[in-house]
């Protein structure tokens, strides 16, 4: 842009749009089991079968189907155009006689740049 002149903003979205949600209840349990409760994959699995098996009887499904699909659509979730960026780390420290599994074995990072985010926030 130039040197003045403000950023054109987004059109302003429905009050009724929760995308990539398709509705307030699936936003709702979306926060409520991951942001809320760090509910482990196996606890929310629990929790949607539960939901599913409940819901059945009114030919309807629950928010997710389990923790892959919540994941999925959290993922899907936009946070301004801050891109992810990942790198892979693994032990370079002192190694003991008897090497625990975790030192010989390489980690994925994932992370968006948070000074951006604060900036999309603002």
């Amino acid at each position: 842009l130039p040197p003045g002149v403000p950023p054109t903003l987004p059109p302003p979205k429905s009050a009724h749009d929760w995308s990539p949600y398709r509705n307030d209840i699936e936003f709702a349990t979306a926060k409520f089991t991951f942001k809320q409760h760090h509910m482990s994959n196996a606890a929310a699995d629990t929790l949607f079968d539960l939901m599913a098996a409940l819901l059945a009887k009114h030919n309807d499904n629950p928010p997710f189907a389990d923790h892959k699909d919540l994941h999925k659509v959290i993922d899907a979730t936009q946070l301004g155009d801050v891109p992810w960026q990942g790198f892979s780390v693994k032990y370079s420290g002192e190694r003991p006689e008897n090497v625990p599994s975790w030192m010989d074995d390489e980690y994925d990072v994932w992370y968006r740049d948070p000074c951006m985010m604060a900036q999309n926030i603002l």
